[in-house]
């Protein structure tokens, strides 16, 4: 028995050792439980502080936020405004217009035929009488030949008629002697006063019979007259066989070639031998055999609207702008105008003229002609971005000063638009100069609204 309670009973040693390592265990228990207070404290303070600092900036933002929506919605609107201008006394004024020639003269013959020969074409420069062209004129030619055997015919029926009057006058002379004999015979008793009668009568009747030869004769040299200007009349137009040009100019058509009938018109008979593109034959048939245009000098007729005509004067200057010469202004000269305005355009045709030495300028070219016009009342200027266009009309916002007060109070002021620019805007009423407007109005811009306003292109402060 003692032996078996000395196997069950351990030994000191290891009992101590036992011991210890429950007395170890017991120990590490405690302090995990403290470091898990510890930790879900400390966590709990990160946590608050994470909040709190989380928390205090997006409340100011939201603050700050909500005190600018405040103060936004209590400020006063700033606008772009702009004063109202007066336009310069002198003007430019830019018109379109077409260059033509100055004159231009379409050729026709008188003489009717075929066309033998041809001198002139298209760009030539002609001078005034030089010949053109030639027509064989066979019917003239026998016209010419009758006329001169009218004349012939009619020159010697007036002879004929002049030596019937010198006969008749001779029968007359001794008609008349005989009469006067026979007068002194009758006083002397030596013939009847009756065979006295009878040759008074044969002298009257001599003396009518000259008259009627003289009137004959008036009437052969009237028939010579007539003979002479029908010969003269059939061999000018036998001379227009000749075409030659009226003026000095350049050829700008042709419409003939050798060979071509020329019709009792004047114009040639088919399509024109030129090529031109868009034009048909049947277009061109009858057309005139040239067309001259004197080029030396050129002239835009141009229609000046009303409110530019007071400032157009004969005399004044102008320049001339074509697009195919950039940088190039062509000087002209007003020469007339028609001193009354068209009632369907309300426009004043004037007439330009450009010197044209060099040749430069073409006919039918499109140019822009610019005036240079004053003005003795010129009219108020505004931003053609100013403009407001309602029921009322058209409309500006014009900022009116309020009594102590920086800002000022919008009124919409109804005007009368004149001449439009583009970014400037000619008003003839309801301004009087010096006036602030709104640029570019937009919701602030009703009427009594009260806003500051910046001048436009002023430094920004």
């Amino acid at each position: 028995m003692s032996e078996i309670k000395e196997q069950a009973t351990p030994p000191p040693a290891t009992q101590g050792a036992g011991q210890a390592e429950q007395v170890n265990g017991q120990h590490e228990h405690h302090i995990s439980a403290g470091k898990l207070v510890f930790g879900a404290i400390a966590l709990a303070v990160l946590i608050g502080a994470v909040w709190l600092i989380g928390y205090i900036p997006r409340r100011d933002r939201a603050e700050a936020a909500a005190n600018v929506a405040s103060e936004t919605r209590s400020a006063v609107p700033v606008v772009t405004a702009e004063r109202v201008t007066r336009s310069p006394q002198d003007s430019l004024v830019l018109l379109p217009g077409s260059i033509s020639a100055m004159s231009e003269a379409s050729i026709y013959a008188r003489a009717a035929g075929y066309v033998t020969r041809r001198y002139a074409d298209i760009g030539d420069h002609v001078k005034a009488n030089q010949l053109m062209a030639e027509i064989e004129t066979p019917e003239l030619d026998q016209q010419v030949a009758q006329a001169q055997a009218a004349l012939a015919q009619a020159r010697q029926q007036l002879s004929q008629n002049r030596a019937s009057l010198v006969q008749a006058q001779a029968q007359r002379d001794i008609a008349k002697l005989t009469a006067q004999r026979y007068d002194s015979l009758v006083s002397r008793g030596a013939v009847a006063r009756q065979d006295a009668d009878q040759q008074e009568s044969t002298w009257k009747s001599a003396e009518a019979l000259v008259d009627a030869q003289q009137a004959s004769v008036s009437a052969g040299e009237e028939n010579v007259h007539q003979a002479q200007a029908n010969l003269e009349r059939v061999t000018a137009l036998r001379d227009y066989n000749k075409v030659r040009a009226p003026v000095d100019g350049v050829v700008t058509a042709r419409n003939i070639d050798v060979g071509y009938l020329i019709s009792a018109t004047g114009a040639g008979q088919g399509g024109t031998p030129l090529d031109v593109p868009g034009q048909s034959q049947a277009a061109a048939a009858g057309n005139e055999m040239y067309r001259i245009a004197q080029t030396g000098t050129l002239r835009i007729l141009v229609n000046v609207p009303q409110s530019s005509a007071p400032g157009i004067a004969t005399g004044m200057a102008a320049d001339v702008l074509v697009a195919e010469f950039p940088g190039r202004t062509f000087p002209g000269k007003v020469t007339r105008t028609s001193n009354s305005l068209d009632p369907n355009s309300r426009t004043l045709l004037t007439q330009v003229e450009i010197p044209n030495k060099d040749g430069k300028l073409y006919p039918g070219m499109y140019a822009q002609v610019r005036f240079r016009t004053h003005r003795d009342a010129p009219p108020l200027l505004i931003p053609g971005d100013a403009l407001i266009n309602s029921q009322a009309g058209s409309q500006v916002a014009v900022l009116r000063e309020v009594p102590d007060q920086e800002a000022r109070r919008i009124h919409l002021q109804t005007i009368q638009l004149g001449r439009d620019y583009g970014a400037q805007t000619e008003v003839l009423a309801g301004l009087e100069g010096g006036e602030t407007i709104i640029v570019n109005p937009g919701d602030t811009a009703r009427e009594g609204n009260l806003v500051k306003f910046e001048l436009r292109g002023a430094p920004k402060k």
